[in-house]
This record gives structure tokens, C-alpha cells and sequence, in this order.
């Protein structure tokens, strides 16, 4: 009995089938084959997931039984095809990224991304500040105050991985980092990834498709307000190999191009770890990571020190190549910003964006600045901007859910004379949601926004037909009397008169009066000239800028009448436009519509948005809703930023390159420490000291 034995290996080619067939004519000479074809056979049929078969051979003879061992052959062939599909995720034709909007720019064997140095040294230290305080590691819930909680950084990238990376140097595009392939269904209804198999816990164990699982399953019956409703239309998340994840939309909800870039955001948690703990609770553990640093040391409220892994899984992976550089990270909290700038002026910190536009003026010409150590510089970044801490009103409380109340208020404020004596001219006006994007309304509506914004005529504004939205006009000096008349016009129209000086509500003879918090004493004083033009026309006003958990908890709880947002929208303001805009996160406690905005027409704006599948349909549907959102004026717009403003010591590397980029906080991410910069800080200070 002549035997012959093969090895299966990695067919993930289309000589595959081919091949499989040219060994099964071998085996049907082998009479041995015979032996292990009810095996072969059981094998087959489970993973075709046909009906269980008994089988016998042992009367099988001469031709008959060649003919089953060809038999036999070909359904092991078969087997072996569909067990190297599941094991090497061939059950869709994933690609190595996905882009919405315009093509991805980086072919599938790309090795870093332009805008890296993937030859960055590893080591040094970069110090810097964040304001306020934290007591909780688990930013999957709302209570608490979560450890450097920025959108964009933070303990969920720094110390954990997301399924996909995004490029900074596209409008949205992402590519593998715990995933190496992604499959998006042509109606956007299903898609999958394909996880790594090296992929690793901080502990040493394996990252799985059911960390995955758990995760997303967590995140969308349990997870914070802003994270269920992101993943509202996600219906199913099931294992489908043991290197596959699959994502179903609700049958009743229409295709989202934007959620699955949402997916793949999210930091991924570790099964194994949270199944003895609760993770609906805070906690001042730091839980289980998977990324490029774990935390090193802190001191709940005062700093946080992240130390980078040196076995990091990730390091191979092209869209992590180049990036987190530095050996340790440290966070310093900070009440005060003033406190801020004399602590980086003093080399405690290293790097800080300031944001005030006299500090930026005053306070950065000493010697260390002259002499070359310490840089000032403005990064300008290609992405939009959306408003830089606009006022907001609470919608909810009477007078403000009068449109015409809120209009009146809006003409009061006179950005111009407020950014030219107050702020030196350092900001520019932003006059969109969208500012600084092809997404933010231009002139009158166009063709494709008039589509969008007809059926919704009778429950939006008509001057968001008739009118193009700008700021009122202002002289800059603060002598704006016809905006003024104007208000006093809209006050009357709401049932609110002069009364012996005081604004007063005819109908019930009750002075108007209105309660201001701050996230700052920089807002409150930039909001101070609008306070007082209010108290002007007989508007009683109280502001202050509380503890800044304070204003988050007033704020999240609707305890005020005005207040102050940082909105900066993404790339892809889809699913985050329902957290901060739609009737469904009004009702939802810690969302951000801090507004209460309980619109039919921008319900339907948002879901327009996201459910656009090329940039036409995309930018019509972002520039109506921008529209409807001005002309109810919720907010009353502030300032813009073209970029961010860094003061820092000269003590740092930086890629070489030239290209605009959508994320701003890159020095945390692709700088790196440059010794001989150091040193020459270092020798020149102790000369000016000694000096």
C-alpha cells in the first residue's frame, strides 16, 4: 500500500481550487485514503454546514472505491478551502483601508504614513498641561471626570487600540492598526474586519474577535450617552471566524456610509479583564491596555505619567510606524491658566496650545524667546474648525425657547469691538458650524440644499430660503444703534417692554433675566462687553466661571440659561451631530446637547448627513443643516481658529515635510526628543541664568 501525505498551506490565491483539485486525482490512486475518508467526509460537510452523513466503505471495491476516494478528496478539498477562508479572512473581499468622500492615498503596501519619521528615535520626556482635574480611568460612562479626556487623544489611544487608524493628511481616510482588513457592504447596511493575530493585551495574553464582541455589545446597550448614541443603528455584532468581527445595521434604519469610520474609532476592552469588574462604574484602576503606552504613575487630580511599551505589539503595523515617540508622557492638571503660562515659562512643562490672546501677546517675550530656546508658533491645520467657545442657550427655559428672544440677544453682541480691544485681533470670526471646510454654507442655498430644505419649509426659518446667514454689521466701536433698535424691536414682538429701565415681561410683569457660567475667567471676561450691553437695555445678568467640574455638571444638568461649547467637529460630523444636535440626545442625560434642541428639520438634516454617499450629496446636506442651526440662532457665534498657537521649548524633533494635516495634536504624536536640541536649551539657560 503505496501512501502519500501533503501539507495545506496559506491558499489564498486563485490557484487555490485549482491546486486542491490536482491532489485529490493524486489520493484517488492511494487505496490508504480510503481509510480516513469518513473523517474526511464528517470534516467537509460540518464546515459546508450540510446535514451529518454515515457512511460505509467497507464493502467498497475496485472502481467504486477509487471513485470515493476522489469523492472523499474533493469534499476534504473543500474543507480545506472553506476552514483557509475563516482562518485567513477570505469570507469578504476586505481591503487594507476605507475612505469616505475621495479615494484612499495609500496603496495597500504602503509603509508609514508621509507626515512620520519612521526612523524617529525613542526616549525623552514631553511635559504637558490639562485643565481642571480627573478622578476615573473608564471612559465608558458618563460619571466622573475622566483622565485627560480630550476627543482626540487620551487614555483611549494612548493606551488602547482601535480597529482602524485614521491618516491625518486626508479628509477621511483610515487604515489597519488592530484590524488589517475592513469589508463595507455597497448599502452600508454590514461590514466586518479582519483582526490580527498578533494583536496583544499589556499582559502579555491575546487580543480576540471577542474583546471585539464584548466590546461594541458593551458599547451600545450600556455605554456613555455620546458612545449609544453614536452606535444607535447598530444592530448585531457577532464572531464569524476566530479573526473576523461582523456589524449589522437595524433592518428598519437606512444605510450610514459614516458608522462603520465610527466603529473603528473605538477603543477596544479586554473581555478577560472587565468580567470581574464592573464596567458601568467609575474606577481609579487603570484597566487593561492594548496600545503604545500604559500608566506609568498618577495622582488623582494633579498628574498622570504614561511610560511607552517597549514590546508594543503595534510597532510594525504601517499606519503606527513613526508615531508615540517619546519614552514617557506626563500630564499636568492645572485649575488656573494663568498658573499655565508661569509653569511652561519656568520649564515645568514643555509645550502648551495657548488659546488666550494676551498671554499669546504679552507674556512670551522673555529672554529664553529672543534667544531661540523657547518657539512660538501657529500650526495651521486643514480640517474644520467649527466655534471656539460660542455662547449657548439653554432652550428649555422661557424666554430662550423664543426664537425671537434669542435673535434679540444675538444682534446685542458685538464680536468686532470685543476681538479687536479685547482680544488683539487674534481670532477670526466663525460664522459656520463647519468653519474652515467645504462643509460650512456659502451665499444662498444651492440646487442640491434646496432639495434637501423644501419638504422641511414649514418647520425651518424662510430666511433660510431668502437670505444668506452673516453677522450683524458692526463698526467695531461698540456703537451698533440700529442693532440695537432692531432688539428692542424683537423684545417687543416676544412680549417683553422697557419698564422704568427694566426688560420686562408684559404679561406677567416680571423682570428678564438671565444666569451666565463659563468654562474660564478668559470667557468670562471676552463675554463681559455683551453682559453689559445686555444690562443696558434693562436685562438683569449674573456670570461667573466656576471650578471647571462645576461648569461641566451645570452644564451636563442643564442648570444654567447661558453658557460656553468648544465644538470642533471631525472630519466626518456625522454620529457626533446627533450627540450634540438631535431631539434624541435631548432626552438623553450626559449627552451634549446642552441646548435641549428638539428640532424635526434637524432630525432630518443629520440623518441626510449621514446618510450621504458621495461629496455632493455630503456637502449639500452639512451646509443646509448649517444653515437651519443659524437661522434658529442656538448659539450665538464667536471665535474661529485658522490653526493651533503653541508655545514650547526647543527641545523636540519634527517629521519634515510640508503637508496640511487635520489633527493638531501631533506634537504628542509624531514628535520626537532630540538630545543635542536639549543640550543646547540646557547650556543656554544656565548661561542667561548665570548672566
Amino acid at each position: 500500500m503505496v501512501q502519500r501525505a501533503f501539507v495545506v498551506t496559506n491558499y489564498n490565491n486563485a490557484g487555490l481550487f485549482r491546486r486542491t483539485l490536482a491532489l485529490c486525482f493524486l489520493f484517488a490512486e492511494s487505496d490508504c485514503i480510503a481509510l480516513a475518508l469518513p473523517r474526511f467526509f464528517n470534516l467537509g460537510f460540518r464546515n459546508l454546514r450540510f446535514s451529518q452523513l454515515n457512511v460505509r466503505f467497507s464493502s467498497l471495491r475496485g472502481h467504486f472505491l477509487r471513485l470515493c476516494n476522489l469523492a472523499g478528496c474533493l469534499l476534504f478539498g473543500f474543507s480545506v478551502l472553506a476552514n483557509n477562508m475563516a482562518a485567513h479572512g477570505d469570507a469578504y473581499p476586505y481591503k487594507h483601508g476605507m475612505s469616505y468622500l475621495e479615494p484612499l492615498k495609500y496603496p495597500s503596501d504602503f509603509a508609514h504614513f508621509e507626515y512620520v519619521n519612521p526612523d524617529a528615535p525613542l526616549g525623552g520626556w514631553l511635559r504637558f498641561p490639562e485643565l481642571g482635574t480627573f478622578d476615573n480611568f473608564n471612559f465608558m460612562v458618563d460619571k466622573g471626570r475622566r483622565a485627560f479626556a480630550s476627543e482626540a487623544l487620551g487614555i483611549r489611544t494612548f493606551t488602547t487600540d482601535s480597529l482602524m487608524q485614521s491618516s491625518y493628511d486626508e479628509p477621511a481616510s483610515f487604515y489597519g492598526r488592530l484590524a488589517d482588513g475592513v469589508w463595507i457592504a455597497d448599502d452600508y447596511k454590514e461590514f466586518a474586519f479582519r483582526i490580527r493575530p498578533n494583536a496583544r493585551w499589556h499582559d502579555g495574553s491575546p487580543l480576540t474577535v471577542d474583546d471585539v464582541v464584548f466590546s461594541f455589545n458593551h458599547f451600545r446597550t450600556k455605554g456613555n450617552a455620546g458612545i449609544r448614541t453614536a452606535l444607535r443603528d447598530l444592530a448585531e455584532v457577532k464572531k464569524i471566524s476566530p479573526n473576523e468581527v461582523y456589524f449589522a445595521v437595524r433592518e428598519e434604519a437606512e444605510g450610514n456610509p459614516i458608522l462603520p469610520f465610527a466603529v473603528a474609532q473605538f477603543a477596544i476592552q479586554s473581555e478577560q479583564y472587565w468580567s470581574t469588574r464592573d464596567p458601568t462604574k467609575t474606577t481609579i484602576e487603570p484597566p487593561l491596555g492594548s496600545g503604545p503606552y500604559k500608566i506609568k504613575e498618577f495622582v488623582l487630580g494633579r498628574y498622570l505619567i504614561y511610560e511607552r511599551v517597549e514590546d508594543y505589539w503595534g510597532d510594525d503595523v504601517p499606519a503606527m510606524r513613526g508615531r508615540h515617540n517619546f519614552k514617557y508622557l506626563k500630564c499636568d492638571y492645572y485649575r488656573d491658566e494663568s498658573i499655565m503660562v508661569e509653569s511652561i515659562k519656568a520649564d515645568v512643562i514643555d509645550l502648551r496650545h495657548e488659546a488666550v490672546s494676551k498671554q499669546w501677546m504679552t507674556q512670551y517675550n522673555f529672554p529664553a524667546v529672543t534667544e531661540g530656546y523657547f518657539n512660538r508658533e501657529l500650526v495651521y491645520l486643514d480640517r474644520p474648525w467649527g466655534m471656539w467657545w460660542p455662547i449657548i442657550w439653554n432652550v428649555e427655559k422661557p424666554p430662550l425657547d423664543d426664537i425671537r428672544v434669542r435673535e434679540a440677544l444675538w444682534n446685542m453682541h458685538d464680536y468686532e469691538w470685543a476681538n479687536r480691544v479685547l482680544m488683539y485681533g487674534f481670532y477670526d470670526y466663525a460664522g459656520s458650524y463647519f468653519f474652515n471646510s467645504p462643509m460650512a454654507h456659502q451665499g444662498l442655498p444651492s440646487e442640491a440644499e434646496l432639495a434637501l430644505l423644501r419638504p422641511l419649509r414649514e418647520q425651518v426659518p424662510e430666511r433660510v430660503f431668502t437670505l444668506p446667514w452673516q453677522r450683524p454689521d458692526s463698526d467695531g466701536y461698540g456703537r451698533n444703534r440700529e442693532r440695537v433698535k432692531r432688539a428692542l424691536a424683537l423684545f417687543r414682538e416676544a412680549g417683553f417692554e422697557l419698564v422704568d429701565g427694566v426688560m420686562t415681561n408684559v404679561a406677567t410683569r416680571k423682570p428678564l433675566t438671565l444666569d451666565f457660567i463659563f468654562v474660564s475667567s478668559f470667557n468670562l471676561r471676552k463675554a463681559m462687553p455683551f453682559v453689559e450691553a445686555l444690562n443696558r437695555i434693562g436685562i438683569t445678568t449674573t456670570a461667573r466661571a466656576p471650578e471647571v467640574s462645576n461648569w461641566i455638571y451645570r452644564m451636563q444638568s442643564g442648570n444654567f440659561e447661558g453658557g460656553d461649547a468648544l465644538y470642533i467637529p471631525s472630519t466626518t460630523p456625522g454620529l457626533a451631530l446627533r450627540n450634540w444636535f438631535s431631539s434624541e440626545s435631548a432626552d438623553m442625560a450626559y449627552s451634549q446637547n446642552w441646548m435641549n434642541i428638539r428640532n424635526p428639520a434637524v432630525d432630518t438634516l443629520i440623518q441626510k448627513v449621514l446618510a450621504a454617499t458621495n461629496s455632493t450629496e455630503f456637502y449639500a446636506a452639512t451646509r443646509a443643516l448649517d444653515r437651519v442651526l443659524l437661522w434658529n440662532f442656538y448659539w450665538i457665534p464667536d471665535n474661529g481658529m485658522p490653526g493651533y498657537r503653541l508655545v514650547h521649548w526647543d527641545r523636540f524633533g519634527k517629521p519634515d515635510h510640508t503637508i496640511a494635516l487635520n489633527q493638531g495634536e501631533v506634537w504628542l504624536d509624531t514628535w520626537w526628543w532630540d538630545q543635542a536640541k536639549a543640550d543646547r536649551v540646557a547650556e543656554g539657560m544656565a548661561r542667561l541664568d548665570g548672566d
